[in-house]
């Protein structure tokens, strides 16, 4: 008669098949917040240099523009933001990994250089423009389309590779490949495998990749947190990325009262809770609330957009082509000389970020009393 294992003794039996196997596991609760209590707080931006229209422009070797993003990180250094998150684009890699990758570090570079930390995203379904470009391609990128957000925007890996399930190797290739080069570097924070899947009409036909990325990505052996963030896809996806995630992050486009429900709710999982998507001000986001809210609650934050440029993300979602130029932007906080899009708002940066030491007893996620379904 074989003994009856418990519970306990199962997992940690499963745990150690897969280390010695060369894979890890999702972190534990104590795993993450040891991780996050040696962060200060995260005040980030999403970033794409205003010279580039979408990610193959920010990545190509002939696009690729060092001087620009060594200018507008200074900016954000004198915000006082302490972290980014950039989208790295597949087709890029697939033509170029090793240039690519000497890229990526370049950047690293400029970012640490200006004390700025970098979240690394992967995969990405969201596609923009009219008419919607669902696949990247090389070479010259379609012109920004006057009147919209993001109109020359491309996916990564593109909406085909990520149902064909022979191109999978490739994507298996891709992610172990940058996640093995800097799973151990220092001036990554994180790695946002995979951002919004499900976008674009994809539904639940991303989560099969959803969850083979997770685990490419964790036999890469990284030593910063994995982590997805549900955005308003079909419940399939959204619980199975935050059942992966070494820590909780997610995306939230709204007014004072909804963040705050979004942020308790989060903070219910009881691991570290990250937002690394906010501020649309035509959705009611607001600097000088919202800023100091996510510090008084110890949850990092990455607003949309830093300058004004080929992205045009100071147009909204549902603004049409030709729409005329808003007179409240959607996102960003320069224009493209540098100068504010509202002294204001940047003075209330500033006095926010001004000390990120985090108050970890006013901020208790113990005192969420629930966890969410």
């Amino acid at each position: 008669m074989q003994p009856i294992l418990t519970v306990s003794v199962a997992l940690a039996l499963l745990a150690s098949l897969a280390c010695a196997a060369g894979e890890t596991t999702q972190w534990t609760t104590e795993q993450a917040w040891g991780w996050y209590k040696k962060q200060p707080w995260i005040a980030g931006f999403n970033y794409v240099p205003s010279s580039a229209c979408n990610t193959t422009e920010f990545w190509s070797a002939e696009t690729f523009d060092e001087k620009t993003m060594d200018r507008e990180l200074g900016w954000a250094q004198g915000l006082g933001f302490n972290s980014c998150r950039v989208f790295v684009q597949y087709l890029v890699w697939k033509n170029d990994p090793e240039g690519l990758k000497k890229r990526l570090d370049r950047f690293l570079s400029i970012a640490d250089g200006h004390g700025i930390s970098t979240t690394v995203v992967l995969f990405d379904d969201c596609a923009f423009g009219d008419p919607p470009q669902t696949e990247p391609y090389l070479g010259k990128q379609r012109d920004p389309i006057p009147g919209m957000i993001g109109p020359s925007w491309t996916p990564s890996p593109g909406l085909k590779a990520v149902t064909d399930k022979n191109a999978w190797p490739d994507l298996e290739k891709y992610v172990k490949d940058v996640v093995g080069a800097f799973g151990k570097d220092k001036r990554v924070l994180m790695w946002d495998l995979y951002n919004e899947p499900g976008n674009t009409g994809m539904g639940n036909k991303s989560l099969p990749l959803v969850e083979a990325t997770f685990a490419w990505a964790r036999q890469a052996n990284p030593t910063q947190p994995l982590t997805m963030s549900p955005w308003g896809a079909p419940a399939e996806i959204s619980n199975r990325m935050l059942e992966l995630s070494d820590i909780v992050s997610f995306h939230f486009y709204g007014n004072y009262d909804g963040l705050r429900g979004m942020i308790a709710r989060y903070k219910g999982y009881r691991r570290p809770a990250i937002n690394t998507e906010w501020m649309a001000r035509l959705q009611g986001s607001k600097w000088e609330t919202d800023l100091p809210l996510f510090k008084k609650e110890a949850v990092g934050c990455y607003c949309w957009g830093l300058v004004n440029g080929r992205g045009q993300f100071q147009f909204a979602w549902f603004h049409k082509r030709g729409t005329p130029e808003p007179k409240v932007w959607f996102h960003d906080l320069f224009h493209q000389d540098g100068t504010p899009y509202d002294p204001a708002e940047h003075e209330a940066i500033r006095k926010t970020t001004a000390d990120k030491t985090v108050n970890w007893a006013a901020a208790d996620y113990s005192q969420v009393q629930t966890k969410p379904r």
